[in-house]
């Protein structure tokens, strides 16, 4: 059976504007903001360590599935690939980032994917694949690679061929506002291009301080039909910098019922899950590369849809 596509444009303002943009809302949450295009840094090296140079070449966002084939009861046949997601999203080889349901009947439970794949050029080719999963052991984080290029349920991605070339490099310290980071980006915009979708996606890290994140246990057998419900099923951790975020945002939702933000984070330190906020406001350093996104490809959207989990 095919899998349902809609395809969107966004809006793609000029890079320097977008950064303006930016520099003036995040101002309102951080004390210290500097926004700038640049040259993309080697995302393969450290701290990042992705499975591509760069976020560059046809930008495009991939919002799969959703929140409702998790809530209120899971939908296991819900499994999706990243070699799948490249020929939908119109661009063979790839390089795939952002937030997901990890593939649980090949981890065993479910769980937070931290998608990070280089698709193969061919059906016979390899990925590049350094995708990693968090999961609850003993209501404690357990992080580890996932070799497989499967997830489950949804996933929010940003879609590129992978290239070096220009990006919004976004640095900010010392939070004095309500927002989190991913929360002051999608406003930013939103709030100067009202109805007009700009999509952002990529990386971004938390270099200092520390974030709440929350980890999704297995799956519930008892139906969640509210935030409260999701809240009190989901397990919370604060964890420590540094950290890697990689996601995308949506600053309106042309009514393709779209998650308008979603990163989720790992470590080389046994830490990751899904980015909240983060903990130490005096402390706290986001170093971020964006591209913006030309298209949304909205994929299998649910047929009978909610705003719980979101």
């Amino acid at each position: 059976m095919s899998t349902p596509v809609l395809k969107a444009s966004m809006h793609v303002p000029p890079m320097g504007e977008a950064a303006r943009v930016l520099q003036e809302g995040l101002a309102k949450n951080f004390e210290n903001v500097t926004v700038n295009v640049v040259d993309c840094p080697d995302l393969t090296q450290e701290p990042f360590l992705l499975s591509a140079k760069g976020i560059c070449g046809s930008p495009r966002l991939a919002d799969v599935g959703g929140p409702p084939y998790l809530l209120p009861l899971a939908q296991r046949d819900k499994v999706f690939n990243f070699p799948l997601i490249s020929k939908l999203v119109n661009l063979p080889g790839a390089f795939i980032v952002g937030a997901g349901a990890g593939p649980c009947h090949v981890v065993g439970v479910n769980s937070e994917l931290i998608g990070n794949v280089k698709v193969p050029e061919t059906d016979t080719g390899t990925a590049i694949n350094n995708s990693y999963i968090a999961k609850t052991e003993n209501d404690a984080c357990v992080l580890e690679k996932v070799n497989s290029t499967d997830f489950c349920l949804m996933g929010n991605f940003l879609c590129s061929e992978g290239k070096p070339g220009k990006v919004i490099e976004v640095v900010a310290s010392r939070r004095t506002g309500p927002d989190n980071f991913m929360t002051s980006l999608r406003t930013s915009l939103a709030d100067h291009y009202n109805t007009r979708p700009v999509a952002l996606g990529g990386t971004f890290l938390i270099e200092s301080g520390k974030a709440n994140l929350h980890i999704m246990p297995d799956f519930s057998k008892t139906p969640l039909k509210s935030d409260e419900d999701v809240n009190n099923w989901l397990k919370f951790f604060e964890m420590d910098a540094p950290l890697v975020c990689l996601g995308e945002l949506v600053s309106h939702d042309p009514d393709l019922d779209l998650r308008t933000e979603h990163f989720h984070c790992f470590s080389t330190h046994g830490q990751g899950g899904h980015y909240h906020y983060d903990t130490t406001p005096n402390e706290v350093k986001y170093r971020a590369y964006f591209s913006l996104a030309e298209f949304v490809y909205r994929i299998d959207q649910p047929k009978e849809t909610h705003k719980v989990g979101r």
